[in-house]
């Protein structure tokens, strides 16, 4: 029976381009599956889909190319005949490259009668849903020629699009555009989930996710092992230990947040507060003077320490089994002293912000790799940890993510839409596919960081820490976005946090 689900539920196990066409391979030779029985398994889906989403649809125009996508698109196109749905196929690419099961579903549309119309850049389309099945996910190169002008065209047609396998346009191994890509309202993963339908800018263009697995036989997988790992909370907040009832402060460690340079002080203010919302036993915060009495009056819980030295911390930081650095920090010669005295302890930290950006310039830390830290790195800040653009990040995200944990060591956690995370302890990136664009505020990343050190402190390995608190603090996110995206504030989350641990 087709396995079949949609975005909240899709697979855990991720896969490259390369790895679903060796899967592919499997299925047809190992397996003796033959390659249009998938053709037509997955037009199937597809069309479930569609009439799902859209049960009084009067018109479908499908766009199909050259390839096994566009074979995926004529069994759409016979479907939608068959149901006496009026129907349209647009040709896009020569028919003389049509790869042998692609045109023997074309010949199946042809011998139904639907119309098939070659591409022009004249064409418009008016009415009913679009089907977009004209680049599949073996391209890598930028989209040109008739394929580019097909995306234009679907894209100004203002209706409803489903994408056959991943919207064309996007790279499935990265999630970067290649050049111009369709703006999906509803995507159809066949065989496997790509990694890049659901990180960098492709959430953009997906829509809503589905997948279908065409019914292989679980035997297909054992042969390739997935590239990245979708991120569960619910399996990951069960390495959160239980409590006993003789537990003290003391069992659940002392987080020391240090930042919160000149006009700064609530950075480091919600970065406190996050830590003693997921169950801290003690928090303090090392901050300009100035800024006590309000770090106090907001959150009494929290022991606030005035410090204008990295003197003066030395003695605040003895306390700590797990500091936070970086949260308002900012990057003068106060923040440069305060990280380089960080820097001298042995405990588990976590990295973010300003002292991310000191890290990259060289001079205050000589040698930035430590097995027991969590670099919180937005693109920018990856950018200059790397010494490239912040393009360069987004282009090729799971490289980047990769290419830090190897250099700085610990674990990394790369920010943005579908967040990454690599850690010494899975040889494959874990993506998160929880948050939404309410989080594109400030001081979000302030509370990610008093989070995943609320979690070190209570003894998570830096791994554990990372992957849960990724998807807690995104999680809370999603709770807090029920009142609306817009608006929404990075304190937010702090009443969301306690509710998603109990």
């Amino acid at each position: 029976m087709n396995h079949f689900s949609r975005h909240d539920n899709l697979p855990m196990s991720l896969y490259r381009a390369e790895q679903s066409q060796e899967l592919d391979r499997i299925a047809m030779e190992e397996f003796e599956i033959p390659g249009f029985t998938l053709m037509r398994r997955a037009g199937k889906a597809l069309f479930q889909v569609l009439l799902g989403n859209y049960p009084d649809v009067e018109k479908i125009t499908v766009f199909c190319g050259t390839g096994n996508n566009g074979g995926d698109g004529y069994v759409v196109a016979t479907l939608a005949r068959q149901k006496g749905i009026d129907v349209e196929i647009v040709q896009v690419g020569q028919v003389s490259r049509m790869k042998k099961d692609a045109s023997q579903a074309r010949q199946l549309a042809l011998s139904d009668g639907i119309a098939i119309v070659d591409f022009d850049s004249s064409l418009a389309v008016e009415r009913g849903v679009i089907v977009d099945a004209i680049l599949g996910t073996g391209v890598t190169g930028e989209v040109r020629d008739d394929p580019l002008l097909a995306i234009d065209c679907i894209n100004h047609a203002g209706l409803p699009v489903i994408a056959a396998d991943i919207p064309s346009g996007i790279c499935a191994d990265t999630g970067k555009v290649l050049h111009k890509a369709v703006y999906a309202e509803h995507t159809v993963s066949f065989i496997c989930v790509k990694q890049g339908l659901l990180t960098g800018a492709a959430p953009d263009y997906t829509g809503s996710v589905y997948f279908s697995n065409l019914a292989l036989p679980e035997g297909v997988f054992e042969f390739v092992s997935p590239s990245s790992q979708r991120l569960d909370f619910k399996v990951l907040k069960a390495t959160l230990p239980t409590r006993q009832r003789s537990a003290h402060k003391g069992l659940f460690g002392h987080v020391m947040v240090t930042g919160g340079d000149s006009g700064m002080a609530g950075a480091a203010a919600m970065a406190s507060q996050a830590a003693t919302r997921v169950g801290a036993g003690l928090v303090s915060c090392a901050t300009r003077p100035e800024h006590i009495s309000a770090i106090i009056s907001r959150c009494p819980e929290i022991m606030a320490h005035g410090v204008i030295s990295g003197q003066e911390i030395e003695p605040l930081l003895q306390r700590a089994t797990v500091v936070v650095v970086g949260p308002g920090l900012g990057r003068g010669p106060w923040g440069e002293q305060l990280l380089q005295q960080v820097c001298k302890l042995d405990v588990p930290m976590v990295i973010d912000a300003d002292a991310l950006n000191i890290i990259a310039d060289g001079r205050v830390v000589k040698e930035p790799y430590r097995d027991n830290w969590v670099l919180t790195p937005h693109p920018g800040e990856a950018a200059r940890l790397l010494n490239c653009s912040t393009a360069d990040i987004q282009q090729d995200r799971f490289g980047a993510v990769h290419e830090l944990q190897r250099r700085y060591g610990g674990a990394v956690i790369l920010k943005g839409a579908g967040t990454l995370v690599a850690d010494p302890d899975n040889e494959t990136p874990g993506l998160c596919c929880y948050g939404n664009p309410g989080m594109a505020s400030g001081g979000m990343g302030d509370v990610l960081s008093g989070v995943l050190a609320g979690l070190l402190a209570q003894g998570l390995s830096v791994a554990e820490a990372s992957r849960l608190g990724v998807c807690l603090h995104a999680r809370a996110a999603d709770l807090a976005a029920l009142d609306g995206e817009r608006g929404m504030v990075a304190t937010d989350l702090l009443p969301h946090l306690r509710e998603l641990l109990k």
